[in-house]
C-alpha cells in the first residue's frame, strides 16, 4: 500500500512538473494546471481515483498554508514593502471585509441566498491569492510601477488571515447562533494570539539563530521549519489566527539579519513548490466536474462581481487617500486573484457542523477557475496596457541568475566621460585578476569586443568572473532613507558606519549608484547593505 502511494505522489508530482514547463510556453498559470491534473485524476476524471474526504483534504491544504503563508512572509522585502506598507495593511484587513460584505450582499439579493450562507460565500472569497498573483508575475518577469509588486505582495499574503476570521464568524454564527459579544470576542482572540505568538516565535527564532553556533549542517534549516509548525500549532490550540502567527514569524525571519540564508532560500523554494502542487491537486482530486454546470451560474456571477465591483469598490475606495495614479489602482483591482486559500476556507465551511444548503465548494471552485484562467493569463497584458510595467525594476534580485547553471558571476561598469579608460583599447586597460570583458552595450547596440574595441564615454561594461566555493557570503538587505533620521551632513564619508556593514549600491528613482564617500545621500534612496553576520 505504501508503494503504491509512494509511486503514485512520484507520478503526479512528475506529471506537475512536466506540464509546469509546457504550461510557460502556453500562457497557462501554472497553478491551474494543477488544479486540471487533480481533476484529472479525479472521480469524474479519466483516472476515476474516487476521493471525497473534506476532512483529510483540510488537513492536508493546512499544512500546506502553513509553509506557502510563512514563505511569503520569509521572502517579503519589508524595507522595499515599508513605502507601501499602510495601504496594503488597509486593503488586507478593511479591504477584505469589505470585499466580503459586499459580494456577501450580492449572493444575498441578486443570488437569493439565505443571509448568512451568502455572508459565509463572501467570506471565504474575501482573500487574494499571493501564490497566484507571484507566480503570474514571476513567470513573466515583471516588475511594477510605483511598489506595486510589493503592495500587492504584502496585501495578497496577509489577507488570508482576515479572511480565516470572518469564516470563524461567520461558522460559528451559523452553528450557535454566537452573540455580537461573543463575535467579538473570537475576533480579538484571533488577532490576539495570532499576534502576540508570530512576533513572539520570530522574534525568539532570530535570537537564537544569531546567537547560537549548530553543531550540524543544515541545523538553520530545521530551526526555521520548527518556527514555522510552532507559529501555527501554538496560536491555533489556543482558539488564535495561526495563518496570521506564521506570516507574521516569516517577515521576521526574512527580513532578519541571518546566517546561510544563501541555504534557507532554495529550501523553502523547493518546499513551497511542492507544497502548491499538493494543495491544488488534492483540492481539484476533491472536485466533481459534473456538479459544477448547477452551479456555473451563479459562480461565474459571483466571479463577475468581485472583478467588476466589490474589489475594485474597496480598492478605490481605500487607496484614494494615497497619492498613487488610477492605472496603479486599476491594476491593483484586476489583480485580486482569488486562489487555494478560497477553496480551503470553503472546505472549512463544509465539514463544519453549521447545516450549509449550497454547494459551496464547487461555487468557489468555479470562481477560482475564472479568476486564475480569465484574469491570471490577462494579468501581464493589463500590467502591459496600463503602463505599470517598470522595465528597469528588479535588476539586482536578477542579476545572478546564470550562476544557477554556471560557476560564474556578472559584473556591470559604466564608463563615465572623463575616466582614464575613454580612448584606450581594451587591450590597453588594465581589469582587474580573473575577470574577462564579454560584452559592451553603447547605445542601442550590444557589441562582443575584441582586443582592438576602443571604450567610449557612456559604455557599459560586463565583467565575467568565476565564484570562488570558498568565498566569504556577502548577506544583503535594504534599507529606504528617511531625510529625518540623518545628521545635517548628508555625506556618506561623514555619516557614522556601523562594524561590519558597507553601503554597495543606491537606487534612486530608475538609476542606480556605486556609492563613495562623497556621495549625498537624498530623501528615498534604496541602500543595499552587505551585512557580515557570525555564525
Amino acid at each position: 500500500m505504501l508503494a503504491s502511494l509512494l509511486l503514485f505522489a512520484a507520478v503526479v508530482m512528475l506529471a506537475c512538473t512536466v506540464f509546469l514547463k509546457l504550461s510557460s510556453r502556453l500562457g497557462i498559470p501554472a497553478l491551474l494546471v494543477f488544479l486540471f491534473l487533480g481533476m484529472l485524476f479525479g472521480s469524474d476524471g479519466l483516472f476515476k481515483i474516487a476521493f471525497d474526504d473534506y476532512a483529510v483534504t483540510e488537513q492536508i491544504c493546512s499544512v500546506a498554508l502553513v509553509f506557502i503563508m510563512f514563505y511569503g512572509g520569509f521572502g517579503t522585502n519589508w524595507r522595499a514593502a515599508r513605502p507601501v506598507a499602510v495601504p496594503s495593511i488597509l486593503l488586507s484587513s478593511v479591504g477584505t471585509l469589505l470585499t466580503a460584505l459586499l459580494t456577501g450582499g450580492f449572493c444575498h439579493l441578486v443570488l437569493r441566498m439565505p443571509l448568512l450562507q451568502g455572508l459565509l460565500c463572501g467570506a471565504v472569497l474575501g482573500s487574494t491569492d499571493a501564490a497566484s498573483v507571484f507566480s503570474i508575475l514571476r513567470a513573466r518577469n515583471l516588475a511594477l510601477k510605483e511598489n506595486t509588486d510589493s503592495l500587492l505582495e504584502v496585501e495578497s499574503g496577509s489577507n488570508d488571515p482576515f479572511a480565516y476570521m470572518l469564516t470563524a464568524v461567520l461558522l460559528a454564527a451559523m452553528e450557535t447562533g454566537i452573540t455580537p459579544g461573543g463575535a467579538a470576542l473570537l475576533l480579538v482572540k484571533q488577532l490576539a494570539f495570532g499576534l502576540v505568538f508570530g512576533f513572539g516565535v520570530g522574534a525568539a527564532v532570530l535570537w537564537l539563530l544569531r546567537r547560537v553556533r549548530f553543531s550540524f549542517p543544515g541545523s538553520d534549516v530545521i530551526v526555521v521549519v520548527a518556527a514555522a509548525l510552532l507559529a501555527y500549532a501554538a496560536p491555533t490550540l489556543l482558539g488564535g489566527n495561526g495563518f496570521m502567527s506564521v506570516y507574521i514569524a516569516g517577515i521576521l525571519l526574512g527580513n532578519g539579519e541571518i546566517g546561510h540564508k544563501e541555504t534557507l532560500v532554495p529550501f523553502f523554494d523547493g518546499i513551497t513548490s511542492i507544497m502548491q502542487m499538493i494543495l491544488f491537486f488534492v483540492l481539484g482530486l476533491l472536485s466533481y466536474p459534473s456538479r459544477m454546470p448547477a452551479v456555473l451560474l451563479p459562480g461565474l456571477g459571483i466571479a463577475l462581481f468581485l472583478t467588476l465591483v466589490a474589489r475594485p469598490a474597496a480598492v478605490f475606495l481605500l487607496m484614494t487617500p494615497f497619492r498613487g495614479s488610477v492605472g496603479q489602482k486599476l491594476l491593483v483591482s484586476f489583480s485580486g486573484l482569488r486562489g487555494a486559500a478560497s477553496v480551503v476556507f470553503a472546505v472549512m465551511a463544509v465539514i463544519s457542523p453549521a447545516y450549509i444548503e449550497m454547494d459551496i465548494f464547487h461555487i468557489v471552485f468555479v470562481v477560482v477557475l475564472f479568476s486564475i484562467l480569465v484574469q491570471g493569463s490577462l494579468l501581464p497584458a493589463a500590467a502591459r496596457r496600463l503602463d505599470m510595467i517598470d522595465t528597469q525594476g528588479n535588476i539586482l534580485k536578477t542579476f545572478n541568475d546564470y550562476v544557477d547553471e554556471a560557476p560564474v558571476q556578472f559584473i556591470q561598469i559604466a564608463v563615465p566621460a572623463g575616466h582614464a579608460w575613454c580612448g584606450k583599447a581594451v587591450r590597453e586597460i588594465l581589469l582587474p585578476p580573473g575577470t574577462i570583458l564579454i560584452s559592451l552595450q553603447r547605445g542601442d547596440q550590444t557589441l562582443v569586443p575584441s582586443g582592438s574595441t576602443v571604450l567610449q564615454p557612456g559604455d557599459l561594461l560586463v565583467l565575467c568572473a568565476l565564484e570562488q566555493d570558498k568565498a566569504p557570503a556577502a548577506t544583503l538587505t535594504e534599507k529606504v532613507v528617511n531625510i529625518q533620521d540623518l545628521p545635517e551632513s548628508r555625506r556618506l564619508a561623514d555619516l557614522p558606519r556601523r562594524a561590519g556593514a558597507l553601503i554597495v549600491l543606491i537606487r534612486r528613482g530608475q538609476e542606480y549608484l556605486i556609492p563613495n564617500g562623497d556621495t549625498v545621500l537624498e530623501d528615498g534612496d534604496l541602500l543595499v547593505i552587505n551585512n557580515t553576520v557570525a555564525h
